[in-house]
């Protein structure tokens, strides 16, 4: 679904054209570690009293699920668990 009015779409895409590489980058690490908070909340939540070991995965799988295969992505959680 795309409900933006194209003349503000145009107008955002020349705002963070402005910035300079640094900026945008910047903005995008201050975006995925504010989502990484979120979703860490939710976990704990959920999830009261889980190790942070435990958490760690729970991150990782809510992150990853759909872009590792479950072989793949296993080895990783055996890895985060040492």
């Amino acid at each position: 679904m795309k409900d933006t009015n194209p003349i503000i779409e145009e107008k955002f895409i020349n705002l963070m054209m402005a910035k300079s590489g640094e900026e945008r980058l910047k903005m995008g690490f201050e975006m995925y570690e504010m989502s990484r908070k979120i979703v860490i909340a939710s976990i704990i939540q959920d999830n009261p009293g889980m190790s942070e070991k435990e958490i760690k995965v729970s991150l990782f799988n809510r992150f990853y699920e759909n872009d590792l295969s479950p072989e793949t992505r296993q080895k990783f959680i055996e890895r985060m668990k040492e």
